[in-house]
């Protein structure tokens, strides 16, 4: 109960901070994506603000035993660079580009009602379930899927 309520407060405080600097609009992303148009670079600042406060939490995170809320760390594994990771980085940045919302904006300009923001986690969605469905080996999958 203290992971869904630490999840829940962090997570409502990343989608204040999203719609606080104008992240849920996609007109904001969309106009740093154009440097040679109406350039609009308040979503520079937000990025170099998040790369500072990840670069001193996880610099504080390494020293600790463990997190707050779990038993231990699930640091990332991967050291590789391979076709999965870059198809992954392309996809995700040819659907920013043409959205103007990755994940974190998009699932918190719901609550504002953009235009086609349902669409879009509606779509964002359905690709997160085939993209596991797909990666699952055949024998994790249930009997009637085999």
């Amino acid at each position: 109960m203290k992971d869904l309520i630490l999840g829940l407060l962090l997570g409502g405080l990343f989608g204040f901070g999203l719609a606080l600097s104008g992240m849920t609009d996609p007109a904001v992303v969309l106009g740093f994506l154009d440097p040679l148009g109406a350039w609009n670079q308040a979503l520079a600042f937000v990025m170099a603000g998040a790369l500072a406060v990840t670069f001193l939490l996880y610099r504080l995170a390494r020293v600790r035993p463990a997190p707050l809320a779990a038993a231990s760390f699930h640091w990332p594994t991967a050291t590789v660079v391979d076709a999965r990771l870059i198809g992954g980085a392309a996809l995700f940045g040819v659907g920013w580009g043409l959205a103007g919302y990755c994940p974190g904006p998009a699932l918190a300009s719901l609550s504002a009602s953009h235009g086609g923001t349902l669409v879009f986690v509606c779509a964002m969605l359905a690709g997160m379930v085939i993209v596991r469905a797909i990666s699952q080996p055949r024998a994790n999958l249930h009997p009637a899927v085999r």
